[in-house]
């Protein structure tokens, strides 16, 4: 006995899809990139204790360049390892499923970005997804700096937190703050970092303009200061110079930006008339 063939669903001449047919491609791509951060969360929940290593390499730097006692508890000299506490029986547990999760996010990402681009692409112009990719690669890129650059400073910080916990102080981190304060630092510095190519594309929509930018200055860098200061987890000024440096100098990276492409539109539409 033959079973019908299922029909292919027809795509109209015009190239345009219906509502039913964008649904089920959306539904098709969240099924594939949640599936591609589920394999990532569980490369990461078997590698969880070299990720843990790993995350915990810039304490355990510090610990070796200060006296043994300046990290307490937390390190233990004769193994040269670092020592992170749980206060509670399930900690552990919701700390690994915890970092498994954001690291398979992270490793899903490329094909999480693929999805998304694939599905946004075909109602996108030529020129728009020039642009549309200048910004998404920039982003990215800036984020990764923005978290590498925390990752960098984050023994820094700590240093600094500890020195101002006062003397007497024995020093015993929980695994879960230890590794929340790492998640937020590179999340608060990512952020920071991509504010510039927000301020780029409400330049290029005629929003603002490199002239007004440019006018506001020493009130943009105050305002840099208070927003790196409340998005810093720690609140540690090592944290705060760090992060309101490099967003500075973005600032004014995003004005020069602006102003090229402000002359070369300008260029253009002369060259037109």
């Amino acid at each position: 006995m033959k079973f019908p063939r299922r029909s292919k669903r027809r795509v109209p001449s015009d190239g345009t899809m219906g509502l039913m047919d964008h649904l089920a491609e959306l539904r098709s791509r969240i099924i594939r990139s949640a599936l591609a951060v589920a394999a990532g969360a569980i490369v990461v929940l078997f590698a969880y204790n070299s990720v843990l290593r790993f995350l915990t390499e810039p304490y355990l730097q510090l610990c070796r360049r200060r006296q043994p006692e300046f990290c307490g508890l937390s390190y233990d000299a004769s193994l040269d390892a670092v020592n992170l506490f749980t206060m509670d029986p399930v900690e552990g547990f919701t700390t690994r499923m915890r970092i498994a999760t954001y690291g398979g996010v992270i490793l899903g990402l490329p094909v999480i970005l693929w999805h998304i681009w694939k599905f946004i692409v075909p109602a996108m112009h030529k020129n728009e997804r020039r642009y549309a990719l200048s910004f998404i690669s920039s982003a990215l890129l800036l984020f990764a700096a923005g978290g590498l650059l925390a990752f960098s400073t984050l023994g820094r910080a700590i240093e600094f937190l500890i020195e101002w916990s006062g003397e007497g102080v024995d020093q015993v981190f929980r695994v879960s703050s230890y590794l929340r304060l790492v998640t937020l630092m590179v999340i608060a510095f990512g952020i920071g970092f991509t504010v510039p190519v927000l301020l780029v594309f409400l330049q290029l929509i005629g929003v603002l303009t490199p002239r007004a930018l440019l006018s506001v200055w020493r009130y943009a860098i105050v305002g840099i200061v208070f927003i790196a200061a409340a998005i810093t987890p720690s609140g540690d000024p090592v944290s705060l110079a760090s992060l309101s440096a490099p967003m500075i100098l973005l600032y004014f990276a995003a004005i020069g930006i602006g102003s090229l492409f402000s002359r070369r539109r300008r260029a253009a539409g002369r060259s037109v008339d």
